[in-house]
């Protein structure tokens, strides 16, 4: 049986269950929170809901607070994972993560994530963060997407970055490689995005009023602009300031321009590239002058998508 219960404020009207969980209970693990709700250990109003359901103002969610805080271990220390820190002050840590490497282990003796490197070398992000196996991270990366990846290094710093992020003070740019034909210079795509109803490993677009009222998506908004032109390919700088699960690759196929090796939504295969052209470029918060949580980082654009544009 639950033993708390929290009522949903305004702030959070429209948020997806799974999500307002862990805000509501801080020391949440996200994994427990999902488990939990799969399980039927979290009512919302009396009722269960699904994962993907949406919570209001108002409502009341009920949980086993044990259930969602308790036993997950950390990840473990590795300190011979890829870490490449591209900025570093006494709160913040941007780091550079390469395509293919996982943010975080699924498993607690996973190695070789960012999450593994990070503890194996800077220890005291243990503790910080959403869950034991995000240490600092303030947002994640698909697996397949390289670039950079904003770290907390103080539990004060992760919740004024966390919210700083909610805020949109935080500038995520990314760069992508699409099909140019018919790719307007510039524009903003401002389809909602849910869970697919029937792919757990994709997301929805919704394109079409009844799927807004089919499927409760969350808003979602990207702009951008073509960088350059070449062959059949553009080269794409993209801004998406709170982007949800896969906003980017389902926006860009949902325009009928699939990111190149985008397979899952679409995207041509290219010889060479064996993951989506999606890179994380920049990653900037301007929290005043002198502030010790200010950045602003670049990275460079990977070879196997500059091949593709050079």
């Amino acid at each position: 049986m639950a033993n708390l219960e929290v009522t949903v404020p305004e702030s959070m009207n429209g948020e997806r269950l799974d999500k307002a969980v862990v805000a509501l209970a801080p020391g949440a693990s996200r994994a427990r929170v999902k488990k939990a709700i799969e399980g039927g250990g979290v009512r919302v109003n009396g009722r269960t809901m699904a994962k993907g359901g949406v919570v209001h103002t108002g409502d009341v969610v009920a949980f086993d607070d044990g259930a969602v805080r308790a036993g997950e271990a950390p990840c473990v220390p590795d300190p011979s994972a890829p870490l490449v820190v591209r900025f570093e002050s006494p709160k913040v840590l941007v780091v550079d993560k390469p395509a293919g490497q996982p943010t975080a282990p699924l498993r607690p003796d996973e190695r070789g994530t960012l999450a593994n490197a990070l503890l194996g070398r800077f220890p005291e992000l243990e503790g910080v963060g959403y869950s034991a196996r995000e240490p600092g991270i303030v947002h994640r990366l698909d697996t397949e997407t390289s670039g950079l990846v904003v770290v907390a290094r103080t539990a004060e710093a992760f919740e004024a970055l966390k919210a700083a992020l909610k805020d949109e003070k935080i500038t995520k740019e990314y760069l992508l490689v699409c099909p140019e034909e018919n790719l307007p210079d510039q524009g903003t795509i401002e389809y909602p995005i849910a869970n697919h109803p029937k792919d757990q490993k994709r997301v929805y677009p919704c394109i079409h009023p009844r799927d807004v009222m089919r499927y409760a998506p969350r808003p979602a908004s990207t702009r951008y602009a073509v960088e350059r032109r070449v062959g059949k390919w553009a080269l794409v700088r993209a801004d998406a300031a709170r982007a949800v699960r896969h906003q980017l690759r389902a926006h860009f196929a949902a325009m009928g321009h699939p990111l190149a090796g985008d397979t899952l939504y679409g995207g041509e295969a290219v010889s060479g590239l064996t993951r989506h052209a999606l890179h994380a470029v920049r990653a900037a918060c301007d929290d005043g002058a002198g502030s010790d949580l200010s950045f602003d980082v670049s990275s460079p654009l990977p070879d196997d998508m500059a091949a593709l544009v050079r």
